[in-house]
């Protein structure tokens, strides 16, 4: 398949977690610090550090430290990667879905 990526995989599993999503969703309005990102999640610090690390991982997010502040933004080429493999793959459903449909009228 022509949109396929090897790290699709780690991509989709990042965002599949509810916490590490809203943290994406976050991100969509610009950057932020690790501390402004977690007071939103009632959870202790070393568990969101976890989220942070798994979307990082996935290259979902970049992070530079200046003094005692990280700051953590969206790295957007996953997510393009994410919307061609979308792309490609809603075109191929739509297209079934209307041949569903024309068999479905001239059934009836």
């Amino acid at each position: 398949m022509a949109t396929y990526r090897s790290e699709l995989p780690s991509v989709f599993a990042a965002l599949s977690d509810r916490t590490r999503l809203a943290v994406v969703e976050q991100l969509v309005s610009g950057p932020a610090s690790v501390s402004e990102l977690a007071a939103a999640f009632p959870m202790a610090g070393p568990s969101f550090l976890k989220h942070l690390r798994v979307l990082q991982d996935a290259g979902l997010i970049t992070s530079v430290k200046k003094g005692r502040v990280r700051t953590v933004k969206l790295a957007p080429e996953p997510l393009t990667w994410v919307d061609d493999w979308l792309r490609s793959h809603r075109a191929g459903l739509e297209s079934r879905l209307d041949r569903l449909g024309v068999f479905l009228k001239e059934e009836q």
